[in-house]
């Protein structure tokens, strides 16, 4: 058992469900072939038929006339059956004009009810002398018997699904050779069978059966040269007018363990099916090959229409109702499919289903189905498309080949539908797969990402890239100031303490993942978040600083709202207030943690960086303090004051830090401009160490209804040059910026 899970964990490894489930399909397809049920085989022989509609046989020559018992020569001579003597004139005319064969598509089976010696005991009030006088007369089927011996037929006959008369082994059989195995294991077989009355039987030069077996949708796609009929091996009425035709005594089958391969007789080889079954290459019903019977008794015909020419008689009498239906035509009288098969023999266009085909349709639909299943979830969806397309196109196009340029009926839809089977399959898992995947991202990020861009790496996992990789991101760390302060208030309610925070991290959450941002962590009171993972923003210094000033706007909402409530509720009102560090660089970002746990986290100098900033926000006096290449990513589209220099562990030059103001309405503002200026000159005058220029540099910002706005950064820098006046910094700048973190 336990060398069995290996195996099949070996087995799932290696193969996947897909691909597993792909070869049991591809198995239960080629069993499917193997049984050949009916919706099988219909959906062959349909695209054999569309074949055939698309490219008709054409006809180069007309070596077979149908002698027409059509409605022209009923209404002349009357109904049918007609007196055998007219059938005999009918015979005599045909050899006459130089017919090579004539074969009947009618069966002769009872005596002619017109017979002299049968009229004179049937008419009444005849004296005895002229019932002995007709009595004397030859028999109107002997008339046609000596017909038929003075010419070459065949008369046809026609298989029964059951048995009414004995067989009478005393009539004449076409002679048999066989070559191989023995047909009759693979023939059609009719019980029973309907034969000529005997003197006409023994008169014929040859004897075939017309009966054709329609296809399950009762269309005409195979006529059997050879069947058994009421257990003797007969030929079929076209066969047989070849046989005698060609001078041969007997029919040679050609089979094998599968069936057969082949008919002939001398000078013809027939390709047919297993059954002995030839499939006929139709053209489209010929009207020009068609000679009425009336036209041939009363002599005007034109030599040419019979001399050298296989005749057959036969109907297109509607109300005799021998009509077939062929794949290229709906309505064609039943004897110009035996004219359609002679013609196809004797120009050699005949078609052919070798056994040989099913093995090649069999083993082309394994070879695809195993190449899709081993290389299509490989390709992309494109790729896959058109690689099936190709697939599809060369099946169809071999087969068509095969068709216009042998004559070969080869399947391609077993192989097409078998390979498609497996390519939709698989498609489908994938389909599933990734849904699976989508759902897991969803879970994965539904904490860190807006669901916008949840939606978005869900629709194209591709851009996702877990495990670790090196991007530029900007990083943001936010702080709330005094929360020490406003949760002493809430000592003895946690409940309300857990509300407060629920309430201003919402908001905030929300600045941030409305602009694209990344929901790293939350740490107590305080967020950390970036940019730029796990999808692209090419502009994420921007997005981070307006989340970073949308945060603020949104605690400024929040606490109007505390402010009233407050008031209304009789207790303290203290304010929150957020600082915000905000620095971009290159960080390396993907899941971090143990085999149990992990997160999608970010880290580096950058980072490192970024929570610095958030903690100098305090000393400067601004809210949104950030790092230079932020800085001089967004320069032009909000308002930037530099800080200061400060020096950051593990570096050893200095990082040039800014603040944020406002938006680009607030970097164009007069009053704005003007601090900024002084801050400049402040700076200016601070690093060359003209320090009563700072000082009046201050001086100046602090006066006029705007100057409170930089007081923290005021009394910074006046802390400091008063510092330095009483003792003067080093030469060594180094040691100067050094002082300056302290």
């Amino acid at each position: 058992m336990k060398r069995l899970r290996i195996l099949r964990r070996w087995f799932m490894r290696k193969f996947g469900i897909a691909r597993l489930l792909c070869l049991a399909i591809l198995i239960g397809l080629a069993a499917l072939r193997v049984a050949d049920p009916a919706v099988v085989e219909e959906l062959r022989v349909r695209t054999f038929d569309k074949f055939q509609v698309l490219d008709p046989r054409v006809k180069t020559a007309r070596p077979v006339t149908i002698i027409d018992i059509d409605e022209k020569s009923l209404a002349k001579f009357g109904q049918w059956p007609w007196p055998r003597t007219r059938i005999a004139d009918l015979v005599d005319k045909l050899t006459s004009l130089g017919a090579v064969v004539i074969a009947f598509d009618i069966v002769f089976a009872e005596r002619d009810r017109l017979n002299p010696g049968e009229a004179a005991d049937t008419i009444r009030n005849l004296d005895e002398e002229t019932r002995a006088k007709l009595r004397a007369l030859p028999s109107n089927d002997q008339i046609l018997a000596d017909a038929i011996k003075r010419s070459r037929v065949v008369l046809g006959e026609s298989g029964l699904p059951y048995v009414l008369t004995e067989f009478d082994k005393s009539l004449p059989v076409t002679g048999l050779a066989m070559r191989g195995e023995e047909p009759q294991p693979f023939l059609l077989d009719f019980p029973g069978l309907v034969r000529n009355v005997h003197v006409l039987e023994e008169a014929a030069a040859g004897r075939g059966l017309f009966s054709i077996k329609n296809e399950r949708d009762g269309i005409v796609r195979r006529v059997p040269m050879i069947m058994l009929a009421q257990g003797a091996t007969m030929p079929s009425l076209s066969f047989e007018m070849l046989r005698v035709a060609s001078g041969s005594g007997t029919i040679l089958t050609k089979a094998e363990k599968a069936g057969l391969q082949s008919v002939g007789v001398r000078g013809f080889e027939i390709p047919t099916d297993n059954n002995g079954q030839i499939w006929v290459h139709f053209a489209r019903r010929d009207p020009s090959i068609y000679v009425s019977a009336v036209d041939v008794l009363e002599g005007r015909v034109a030599p040419d229409r019979i001399a050298q020419k296989l005749v057959l008689i036969g109907t297109s009498a509607v109300g005799l109702l021998d009509v077939k239906t062929t794949p290229v035509d709906p309505v064609m009288p039943g004897v110009e499919i035996h004219a359609q098969v002679l013609e196809s023999v004797l120009t050699r266009t005949e078609l052919s289903r070798p056994n040989y085909a099913i093995v090649a349709e069999f083993l082309s639909a394994l070879l695809l189905g195993l190449l899709v299943i081993a290389f299509a979830p490989m390709f992309g969806p494109i790729t896959l498309v058109a690689v099936g397309a190709l697939f599809a196109t060369v099946l169809m196009g071999t087969s068509w080949y095969f068709y216009t340029q042998h004559r070969l009926l080869i399947d391609f839809t077993y192989p097409l539908a078998s390979t498609t089977s497996i390519y939709l399959t698989l498609i489908f898992s994938s389909f599933v797969r990734e849904q699976k995947q989508r759902r897991q991202i969803r879970s994965a990020f539904g904490q860190y990402l807006s669901p916008a861009l949840i939606e978005q790496l869900a629709q194209s996992p591709e851009k996702l890239q877990l495990g670790g990789e090196e991007r530029e991101m900007t990083i943001m760390f936010s702080d709330v100031r005094g929360f020490t302060t406003i949760s002493e208030s809430y000592k003895h309610d946690p409940q309300g303490l857990t509300a407060l925070m629920n309430r201003f991290l919402t908001p905030l959450t929300n600045a941030i993942l409305d602009r694209k941002g990344t929901i790293d962590k939350y740490m107590g009171d305080a967020i950390m978040a970036f940019w730029n993972a796990p999808l692209d923003d090419k502009e994420h210094e921007i997005n981070a600083c307006e989340a970073a000033l949308d945060m603020l706007e949104r605690i400024d909402a929040l606490n109007q709202d505390r402010e009233i409530e407050a008031k209304d509720g009789g207790h303290t009102y203290i304010p929150i207030n957020v600082g915000v560090g905000l620095n971009t660089g290159v960080c390396v970002v993907g899941n971090m943690g143990s085999n149990l746990r992990f997160d999608y986290s970010v880290l580096g100098d950058s980072v490192n960086l970024a929570s610095r900033l958030e903690g100098q926000s305090k000393e400067y006096g601004f809210p949104i303090i950030i790092g230079s290449r932020t800085a001089m990513a967004v320069k032009d589209r909000f308002a930037i004051l530099e800080l200061d220099f400060i020096m950051v562990k593990g570096k050893k030059e200095p990082e040039v830090i800014y603040a944020i103001a406002g938006r680009q309405d607030t970097a164009q503002s007069e009053h704005f401009q003007r601090l900024r200026n002084l801050t400049i000159e402040m700076l200016t005058c601070y690093r060359s160490r003209d320090w009563d220029g700072a000082l009046a540099a201050i001086e100046r910002g602090r006066k006029g209804d705007d100057g409170h706005a930089l007081e923290y950064l005021y009394k910074l820098y006046e802390t400091r040059i008063r510092g330095y006046q009483e003792s003067p910094p080093p030469q060594d700048w180094n040691g100067a910026f050094a002082l300056l973190t302290k």
